[in-house]
């Protein structure tokens, strides 16, 4: 008969003892369910039995005490990761802050530009990108409307470090502002600044100094990026595109704006040194002969994709040399201070290829910000100021995946980053040329090279083989372009992209998570692991001890009597879906 000492699970036992093991068995049997195997067991038996039972359930109970006890550790961990970090690992002095944001990147993007770039550089597999070796984090991305983003909410909840409504700019879904970390930098005794690659009015960095309901409200937004906003001067450098909505539309096509506002000349009046031109950005030499504040708008909408910019050096300045610029002006501007500077800087345009589907455009974008990212991280380095970047998207665009079945076809485990290598413009460019060609052929008179074969022999030529790199362009590709001479953009697109085999689901955005990325240091430890976009927000705040609820209560008593435009007036498509979501 076993004795109470006998384990629950008793280890195997070898064979010459196989019978006294089923004797055992059934005994235990007898013991936990009151029956018996054949026979009746004796009363040893019955009370090695409540011996068993009494195991049994302390076993249990200490079972479930250590499940309480692993759970509360699990949730007590969680909690230390999701509340903010102890004042302690906060820097106490001066302190500047870059915060970088790649619009419409995506990890699938980093996957695409690493491959691309081992390639064309001939580098080893081990050899990643500068992201890569700061990568920090992911985050979610969903607004308060919507599981999928715009750029609106997305920098509303970086600079508010609140949700909010597709189209939002800097403002809730109550209809009211947010104070912007930006703005309260500048109120705290910081200098402040925005580089892009876009339009200067566009929802990323309209989110950081201005407040409208609806992200097309740009020419009010210029008005409040130079000071005539509700809260007056807030941003001392703006460098990027967008002069279109700074000049009034007397100017006739050099504006864009739906007044006579010279916004342009009111930043001048409010001491704003304005450029815009490249003479004028290379007279501030990188940052060693600025003053401010200054407004640089070196294109009248967009920064040309860095695939068609670098041919264009001489008309438009890279986010690289913007970015440098701004950190050594900013640096210079702050040495006396005891304040530093907050400087967001954006890689507006990886966005924008997404949205198009050109892969060729996005690879470039990627390159140019990884370059840029990496400059911060030196400037960081080398300053005597205390300072971190941090990096991370606003959402992912285009549903990019390296890999591509095509219909009717079984998939092809592969995909081909020598087809992006050979394209020498992006397909927003060629389809700009093919534009201007059909017109100066009009204009001319030329019925000829309108034909179709023409046409077709043209585009094959000049664009797609010159352009694209691609040498066997399908017919029935040909006529799509040929249809749609007033914008190619997507067609182009689509031929690279079924040529390298990278394929997209959407030309919008996705609700994919995003990377952040980060120089580090113990205070950016609090958005280590998987964080909502708004705690990326609120570690802005944090990292540079600004008041951002005042900053809210100041905007509310301005702002509530005298709206510039009332919900009321919004339509449902508005609300519900905003308007020309990049």
């Amino acid at each position: 008969m076993p004795s109470a000492r006998t384990p629950l699970l008793a280890e195997a036992r070898p064979s010459s003892e196989s019978q006294r093991s089923d004797d055992r068995a059934e005994e235990e049997d007898a013991a936990l369910h009151g029956g018996g195997a054949g026979r009746q067991p004796s009363a040893p038996s019955r009370w090695s039995g409540r011996v068993r039972e009494l195991l049994l359930f302390a076993w249990a109970v200490l079972a479930t005490a250590g499940v309480i006890v692993l759970a509360a550790w699990v949730q007590h961990e969680k909690q230390a990761v999701d509340s903010p970090p102890p004042a302690s690992s906060m820097p106490s002095g001066k302190r500047n802050l870059v915060f970088m944001v790649s619009d419409g990147m995506g990890p699938a993007s980093l996957s695409l530009t690493r491959s691309f770039r081992q390639l064309t550089e001939d580098i080893p597999i081990n050899d990643t990108l500068s992201l890569d070796r700061h990568f920090w984090g992911t985050s979610r991305t969903r607004s308060s409307n919507s599981l999928v983003t715009d750029s609106a909410a997305g920098a509303t909840a970086f600079s508010c470090g609140r949700k909010s409504y597709n189209g939002a700019i800097s403002m809730l879904p109550d209809f009211t502002p947010c104070g912007t970390v930006l703005e309260a930098a500048k109120r705290a005794g910081y200098h402040t600044g925005l580089v892009v690659t876009t339009d200067i009015t566009d929802a990323t960095p309209a989110c950081f100094a201005s407040h409208v309901d609806m992200r097309t409200q740009m020419d009010e937004i210029a008005l409040h990026e130079i000071g005539e906003g509700p809260l007056g001067h807030v941003v001392d450098l703006m460098l990027g595109g967008g002069r279109c909505h700074f000049l009034g539309n007397s100017s006739g096509a050099a504006s864009c704006r739906q007044d006579d506002v010279n916004v342009a000349g009111l930043a001048q009046e409010r001491g704003y040194t304005y450029l815009d031109n490249r003479a004028g950005f290379d007279s501030m030499r990188l940052g060693k002969n600025v003053t401010l504040p200054t407004l640089g708008l070196f294109a009248h909408y967009n920064v040309p994709f860095e695939l068609d910019r670098r041919n264009m050096a001489d008309i438009y300045p890279s986010l690289s040399e913007m970015a440098t610029t701004a950190l050594r002006a900013l640096e210079a501007a702050t040495k006396n201070s005891d304040k530093g500077f907050f400087l967001m800087i954006e890689g507006s345009r990886v966005d924008h290829a997404g949205h198009i589907n050109d892969p060729a455009a996005q690879v470039h974008e990627v390159l140019e910000y990884d370059k840029t990212f990496q400059l911060v991280v030196d400037f960081l380095e080398e300053s005597d100021v205390e300072g971190v970047v941090v990096s991370t998207s606003d959402h992912e665009t285009g549903g990019l995946a390296t890999a591509l079945q095509e219909p009717g076809q079984l998939p092809v485990y592969n995909w081909f980053p020598t087809f992006l290598a050979n394209a020498k413009a992006s397909a927003e460019y060629l389809a700009i040329l093919l534009r201007n060609h059909v017109a100066d052929m009009k204009q001319a008179g030329d019925a000829s090279a309108l034909g179709a074969e023409s046409l077709k022999d043209w585009t094959n030529t000049n664009l797609i083989i010159n352009g694209l790199g691609i040498t066997d362009a399908r017919d029935e590709e040909l006529d799509e372009v040929a249809a749609n001479t007033e914008d190619a953009t997507t067609v182009f697109a689509a031929i690279i992209s079924l040529r390298a085999h990278i394929g997209w689901s959407t030309h919008g955005h996705s609700a994919v998570d995003v990377n952040i990325y980060s120089s580090g240091g113990e205070a950016a430890q609090q958005l280590r692991g998987n964080r909502e976009n708004t705690d990326v927000g609120k570690f802005l705040h944090e990292y540079l001890s600004v008041d951002v609820e005042s900053i809210t209560a100041e905007l509310k008593e301005k702002m509530i009597a005298g709206r510039s435009i009332e919900a009321s007036r919004m339509t449902d498509f508005e609300m519900e879906r905003g308007h020309k979501f990049y």
